[in-house]
């Protein structure tokens, strides 16, 4: 059994780690891998890096057949997720939905069963209509996303579900909260770095800036462990499952969990220059139950524990 895991960064990283952990050797295929991080989560000799682009399907159908693969991981998206789409939406939008659709299909053509895609907390958040009760007949039946990123999100959930019903791809979509972990290479969503700006800041001694609203995050190890799950699950029971701590953080939270693991660090509550529109601010958290059920998921890290952990990673290896 070979796993493919597509995009080898701040989720896709920690995937080969806990494939390697347990005896596997999986493959990574990236379009501008950066071995370097890579290798501060995963040893490179544990892995196989190959190139491949999700924009050429023929080089994913060549991959897959190459090293026999029989379960893929798709986690590829546009860099800095939402406020990326909103900048390029153009080229978010055709590799976060091409990219997923050539990913499925070259699962169809090649009879692999499982597949796995990155989807996002943003479409619990990111919405507006919704007026019309579901009455089908009516226009404002359905929720809409407000955001590039979640439109295209919503648009990966509903291709995926209609590969499952039509063409017998095991396809599981995952919700993750605003992600953060360990990471030193580029890319991320820009929850991702405003995390780890604060972190760097407070090591430093300098203020560390702290998202003005209450955000739902999840820690980039409980993202993996959750999507290794799906990899795992006999059945999956559903498609689309929530992987977040389960909670929403207030800014207050997120400053106390910083001066915990930095004693002394000073922070401040700000929108940093250019993210608004990356970071929601609703009163509801996902409802985890789903993912509990069917694919036993439950956060080990919350919050105090995840910003501990990467404080302590971050000194050992960005210091």
């Amino acid at each position: 059994m070979t796993t493919l895991v597509i995009g080898s960064g701040l989720i896709g990283s920690q995937i080969a780690r806990i494939l390697v952990e347990r005896g596997e050797r999986p493959v990574l295929m990236d379009h501008a891998a950066q071995p370097q991080a890579i290798g501060q989560i995963v040893a490179l000799d544990k892995v196989t890096l190959v190139p491949g682009d999700v924009l050429r399907p023929l080089s994913i159908v060549d991959v897959l057949r190459t090293h026999g693969i029989t379960k893929i991981v798709h986690t590829a998206a546009y860099p800095l997720l939402t406020l990326g789409a909103q900048r390029e939406p153009y080229a978010a939008i055709n590799l976060n939905i091409m990219g997923t659709v050539n990913v499925l299909e070259a699962a169809r053509v090649t009879g692999l069963k499982r597949v796995v895609v990155s989807s996002s907390s943003v479409l619990n958040h990111y919405l507006e209509g919704g007026a019309d009760d579901g009455n089908f007949g009516k226009e404002e039946a359905f929720p809409r996303p407000t955001t590039f990123y979640s439109a295209t999100k919503q648009a990966v959930e509903s291709i995926g579900l209609n590969y499952a019903k039509w063409c017998g791809i095991e396809f599981a979509g995952l919700r993750y909260g605003a992600a953060f972990g360990p990471w030193s290479g580029a890319g991320g969503g820009g929850p991702s770095n405003i995390v780890r700006e604060a972190i760097r800041n407070a090591l430093a001694g300098k203020e560390a800036v702290v998202p003005p609203g209450a955000m739902e995050w999840v820690y980039s190890k409980d993202a993996a462990r959750g999507s290794v799950m799906a990899l795992d699950a006999k059945d999956l029971g559903s498609r689309v499952f929530n992987i977040t701590m389960g909670a929403l953080t207030t800014p207050s939270e997120m400053a106390e969990a910083i001066s915990a693991a930095v004693p002394g660090a000073r922070c401040k509550f700000e929108a940093p220059a250019g993210t608004g529109v990356s970071l929601s601010n609703r009163a509801e958290h996902a409802d985890l139950s789903r993912s509990k059920r069917y694919l036993g998921y439950a956060p080990e890290f919350p919050l105090r524990d995840a910003v501990k952990d990467q404080v302590e990673w971050m000194r050992r290896n960005m210091g």
